[in-house]
């Protein structure tokens, strides 16, 4: 596919704050032009050229900017497909200004969000799946989110989508001559044979869709909320996972009233630790508020983690809660019996910490864990192969063969949403919009 002849953008591809060097990327037809009036002539295709950018204005002398690394992109060998350019420049905020100020006198403009990405997307040199792992790879925080991320980038989750959408092609193509030569002596079982296909295509989305919401928990994060009743060392724990006093510590029962959030990595996968009130019958107002928020959180958790001193364990705990008793090493709590299946620490000695810190993280990872496949990501993708299965399952409902081909003919168009073949324009502002300046 050819560069679609849009005006030149740049940005920087660089964050923000003090760095020795910062990325600024060039992207769109006239690219050349500009990077010649930068740099006097243009360097060799993809090689960096140490190069002095001037600025150039009629009637005045040449200003040098800086001396960068310049690289020069050629369309449709690209990022986005166009003709594009890197200038890696000393990071002063000085320099930087100074050289957007001559970018934008050459004709230049500042990038929008993902706008990159989006010509990338435009010139057909990713689809939209792969559009998405890019964004999720630049916010990926831990390895196992990376290596989601970039098997998503590099067209892992792409390649399973176009499969379905070529086995479908091709069933509606049977489906098809089945309806234009109803009279001709087809082979009774090319229509079982398409049924059979059209089985085995609804059968393998709705495996894909049966997997707990395990890449899109990686994606996103865990939730793992504390509870317990008031004084038992909820936000004790809080602090002694994120390693740091992030809650307030008192002998005084019910010191937490509202939600505490505090963002750790257990085995290798981003948890939200979210301490809350202390669950009890009360008449303070504004305690019982922090209750009745303690007990939304328990419903929205991945994971429940319910505190207690030895005493009865809270009621009504969700299915597999983890229960862990704290306070082993005073007396008056030693002494009561052990709930059945309770991790037995003390927060405040650090006893029994590892083991608890160990069960957290096989809990995080169990939650996230894979399956053979690539995973699922996004409720887009789900909402999209719902959609199309429920289109499959409908086909094989009926006994018209126009009535069949419509269905297939919906759920193809449904799959093509995925990777933005069909029916894509009112998703791009969401897609992209996601997205850092400078890609």
């Amino acid at each position: 596919m050819t560069q679609t002849g849009q005006a030149p953008i740049f940005a920087l591809a660089t964050g923000a704050g003090r760095a020795a060097i910062a990325v600024l990327r060039l992207s769109g037809t006239g690219t050349g032009p500009i990077l010649r009036a930068l740099c006097g002539t243009l360097p060799e295709p993809r090689q960096a050229s140490l190069r002095g950018l001037w600025r150039r204005a009629a009637g005045a002398e040449p200003v040098l900017l800086d001396r960068a690394l310049v690289l020069w992109f050629p369309a449709p060998r690209s990022y986005t497909g166009e003709d594009s350019a890197e200038l890696h420049l000393h990071a002063g905020p000085a320099v930087i200004a100074g050289v957007a100020d001559a970018l934008v006198a050459l004709g230049a403009r500042p990038a929008e969000p993902g706008e990159f990405t989006r010509r990338a997307f435009t010139n057909g040199r990713l689809d939209l799946i792969e559009a998405e792992g890019i964004a999720d790879l630049i916010d990926a925080e831990t390895e196992a989110q990376r290596r989601q991320a970039l098997g998503q980038a590099d067209g892992t989750l792409s390649r399973l989508y176009e499969g379905w959408a070529d086995r479908l092609r091709t069933a509606l193509a049977h489906q098809e001559a089945l309806i234009d030569f109803p009279d001709e002596d087809l082979p009774p079982e090319v229509e079982s044979a398409l049924l059979a296909e059209l089985a085995a295509l609804r059968d393998a989305m709705r495996a894909h869709l049966d997997d707990a919401g395990r890449g899109e928990k990686l994606r996103r994060g865990l939730v793992f909320t504390i509870v317990g009743p008031p004084n038992v060392g909820k936000s004790s724990l809080l602090n002694a996972l994120a390693e740091r006093d992030a809650a307030i510590v008192s002998s005084i029962a019910g010191t937490t009233r509202d939600a505490i959030e505090i963002r750790v990595v257990l085995g290798d996968v981003p948890v939200t630790l979210i301490d809350t009130a202390g669950l009890r019958e009360t008449e303070d107002e504004i305690e019982a508020e922090g209750v009745r928020r303690a007990l939304f959180h328990v419903k929205q958790a991945d994971c429940v983690i319910a505190v207690t001193d030895g005493t009865a364990p809270p009621s009504d705990l969700p299915p597999g809660a983890l229960l862990v008793r704290n306070k082993i090493d005073l007396a008056e709590h030693a002494r009561h019996q052990s709930p059945e299946g309770a991790l037995a620490v003390s927060v405040r000695q650090g006893t029994g910490m590892d083991a608890l810190r160990a069960a957290l993280a096989d809990r995080a990872r169990a939650l996230t864990a894979s399956r053979a496949g690539p995973p699922l990501t996004r409720a887009r993708h789900r909402a999209a192969i719902e959609e199309s299965a429920g289109h499959l399952a409908h086909a094989l409902d009926m006994d018209w063969p126009e009535m069949r081909g419509e269905e297939l003919r919906l759920a193809m168009r449904a799959l093509g949403r995925l990777t933005g073949r069909v029916d894509v324009e009112d998703l791009l502002d969401t897609v992209f919009g996601q997205f850092c300046i400078g890609k």
